[in-house]
């Protein structure tokens, strides 16, 4: 599929964790600079999985609460256990800014009648399709699933977005979350990879920008350990994360 599609000179992080997540939907240009931060950082395949089953578990842990609705912010490549198949029958809309990866993302459900890929901001709501946003924002209660992208908005932009998530979406609705530690502190080479417009944040900094929205009683943990299944992975504390609410 991505050969197929002009191949872009620089890499990409979905690309990138797709690599990591065992996926064949990536680029030789992903592959040498998910290889190169890891020989700054470390092996970060077993990281990503931990990240991407807690996503599995959360969603599974709101479909069964009666959650049928979920918006997907920074959706990636859209594989090896994402949001429509860890909530079948759901609807599913998976957004992206970057269009490439809509492309790529959008052909993968393109068999599925009741998932759909847009471009998408999570800072710009009302720059989403109004007709993709209908299909999942249409007066029930909602999921919003935003992974991975925390890093990537400073602590201003960050509190307006989660405000305006939840100024969007009925009472009822969940956000599932996370965000980047500051365990990389601890291998500056691998930091000065990520770029000046790379934010880490602390739990407690994190809890003070989702303003509006209430943690479930889980709190904010690194995601491995938010409700395992079983022994949760050994890896890195790189993520923390969990659910608020809106009641």
């Amino acid at each position: 599929m991505l050969e197929r599609m002009t191949e872009p000179d620089a890499p990409s992080t979905a690309r990138m964790i797709d690599y990591w997540l065992g996926g064949s939907d990536h680029l030789p240009v992903d592959v040498a600079a998910a290889q190169a931060f890891e020989s700054a950082y470390g092996p970060c395949a077993d990281i990503f999985r931990s990240l991407r089953a807690f996503s599995g578990r959360a969603v599974r842990h709101l479909a069964a609460e009666g959650i049928d609705r979920f918006l997907v912010f920074g959706a990636g490549i859209p594989t090896r256990g994402n949001v429509h198949e860890n909530a079948p029958g759901a609807r599913v809309l998976y957004t992206d800014i970057d269009p490439h990866i809509v492309a790529a993302g959008g052909s993968l459900v393109a068999g599925h009648p009741d998932v759909a890929y847009t471009l998408g901001d999570a800072t710009d709501l009302d720059g989403i399709d109004p007709d993709a946003r209908a299909r999942v924002l249409d007066g029930s209660p909602v999921a919003l699933v935003f992974l991975g992208l925390a890093a990537f908005l400073d602590d201003a932009t960050l509190a307006r977005a989660l405000d305006a998530m939840h100024d969007a979406v009925p009472d009822g609705s969940r956000l599932a979350f996370d965000f980047d530690s500051t365990e990389l502190e601890s291998f500056p080479q691998a930091l000065a990879m990520m770029g000046p417009g790379f934010h880490m944040r602390a739990p407690a900094r994190f809890a003070d920008l989702l303003g509006p929205w209430s943690t479930t009683s889980d709190g904010i943990v690194p995601v491995a350990l938010w409700r395992p299944d079983g022994d949760p992975e050994q890896v890195p504390d790189a993520f923390w994360g969990g659910l608020a609410t809106k009641p």
